[in-house]
């Protein structure tokens, strides 16, 4: 979307990856908030934007790429709980509830706000529909970009 050429430097992990930012080999990288937001907190790291449609309720002062001229752009995380395909409706429900009620603590919900994340939770059907929607959206992302996958 930016027009600019990157060099891709894949590592295994955000650890690894912020050991050599923060010894100075990388100049830039993309991470999730929650592995780098001590660094950010206590001045090691600077964060330049943010990628998700909203600024983040940890960093707020923090721009999203969109507002920073990159019209449209939005990549965001999340975090779900999956079972097997096979798992019964009953213990699917069973499960979702007790999500429901873990993640409408007020503790809970404070915590991960704290460690950079915006806590939420949702039906199984839209959890579904939500990885349905991301992978359709990163299919068209890379064959856009001309990517091959082996």
């Amino acid at each position: 979307m930016a027009g600019v050429k990157v060099v891709h430097v894949p590592y295994k992990g955000s650890g690894p990856a912020l050991t050599e930012m923060l010894g100075g080999q990388v100049a830039t990288m993309f991470d999730q908030l929650s592995s780098s937001i001590g660094y950010i907190r206590d001045g090691r790291l600077k964060a330049l934007a943010v990628a998700s449609a909203k600024r983040s309720s940890a960093l707020p002062n923090v721009p999203t790429l969109d507002e920073s001229g990159l019209r449209g752009y939005e990549a965001s995380t999340f975090i779900g709980v999956l079972a097997p395909a096979a798992t019964s409706q009953a213990v699917v429900a069973k499960l979702n509830a007790a999500m429901l009620k873990v993640m409408g603590t007020p503790a809970v919900f404070q915590r991960l706000r704290e460690l950079g994340t915006e806590p939420g939770s949702s039906s199984p059907e839209e959890f579904r529909r939500l990885i349905a929607d991301e992978l359709a959206k990163w299919r068209s992302v890379a064959k856009s970009a001309g990517l091959k996958f082996d």
